[in-house]
């Protein structure tokens, strides 16, 4: 029989000519995909002290795959859906193996079959509008990175944009005009327009010039006019979070991240009676049935349906029949 393929050039022709080339993946996906990787053949030069570039593609046989997932929850303390996430990646990597490396179509299989855990469905959290406000407030707007902070995270809030979008965001992509737009590439490569109150734009109009001097492309750059970070977006909230603290106590223990300021955003939608399709392209759902997760948030809309039920103090009542029909029944 003969050997098997080394992984190195499997791995190389996945990311050059399948996920860049054929799919056209996001850099981010290509991120996810290669970390994934990089922590499988770690893992396994430590199991086998074989260097990644004289491993075999067999060597990556269902219980390797098996122990890694498990290492990854035991060890690197990952969640489910963390390790479906990994999984995911690995998924994709065999489907290539199997369509490259015919003598390999046993062992894809195998690895393919290997199941998703299945995750507990969380309720998801959101910030009440005076929650908002107190942290909308919290930025020091005499200082260049105060008003920086300021736009970012109105700007966050009032497209419910995703970290990854608004990090990319580009001042080209505002488009200023009776109603102004923001053109946002989300996942998928899809692109979606979203409209922000003038008083909004006219701050984001007042940003930009001063952005003149830094001669950035960038909507909400560094102080070096370079691309915020995740994590950098992620410690302006913060910062503004622990300040906000002081005036609005409800935010004590509260963990607010990005995300949470885009499902506050869906959730204020919601409540102002816009329907699950609207806001699902607001968002830049992939489907309406992803939005139907922020229903179980609107508290606004279970309050309206509570108030029209009967109270449970309230008497029953029961069908009692007349005389006559009971004289009616009775001669039947």
């Amino acid at each position: 029989m003969k050997p098997t393929q080394l992984i190195g050039p499997l791995l190389e022709g996945f990311f050059l000519e399948h996920l860049l080339a054929h799919k056209r993946v996001s850099p981010r996906t290509i991120s996810s995909y290669r970390d994934t990787l990089h922590l499988l053949l770690l893992f396994v030069r430590d199991r086998t002290h074989t260097e990644p570039s004289s491993l075999r593609i067999d060597a990556l046989d269902v219980s390797i795959i098996l122990s890694f997932l498990d290492h990854l929850e035991t060890e690197r303390h990952n969640c489910a859906r963390s390790r479906n996430t990994r999984l995911a990646a690995i998924h994709s990597f065999f489907r290539w193996v199997a369509l490259c490396d015919p003598l390999s179509v046993g062992l894809a299989t195998r690895v393919l079959a290997i199941p998703c855990k299945r995750t507990d469905r969380l309720l998801i959290h959101s910030l009440s509008r005076d929650e908002i406000d107190a942290i909308l407030a919290a930025p020091d707007l005499s200082q260049w990175r105060g008003r920086r902070d300021y736009a970012l995270l109105l700007t966050l809030y009032n497209t419910g944009a995703r970290v990854s979008e608004i990090t990319a965001l580009q001042i080209e992509q505002i488009q200023f005009g009776s109603t102004t737009l923001i053109n946002l590439m989300g996942k998928g490569r899809k692109e979606r327009s979203v409209p922000i109150p003038t008083e909004s734009a006219k701050m984001l109009k007042t940003w930009f010039r001063e952005l003149e001097s830094l001669r950035t492309t960038v909507a909400f750059p560094s102080s070096r006019g370079r691309t915020l970070s995740r994590n950098g977006v992620d410690y302006i909230l913060q910062q503004a979070v622990d300040r906000a603290r002081t005036h609005c106590p409800s935010l004590i223990g509260k963990r607010v991240s990005p995300h949470v300021i885009r499902h506050s955003t869906a959730t204020h939608l919601l409540e102002d009676g816009h329907t699950i399709e609207f806001v699902s392209l607001w968002l830049g759902h992939e489907s309406s049935q992803t939005t139907h997760l922020y229903t179980d948030i609107d508290l606004v809309a279970k309050e309206h349906a509570l108030g029209k039920l009967a109270p449970t103090h309230a008497a029953s009542f029961r069908f009692k029949p007349a005389d006559s029909v009971l004289a009616f029944l009775k001669q039947l």
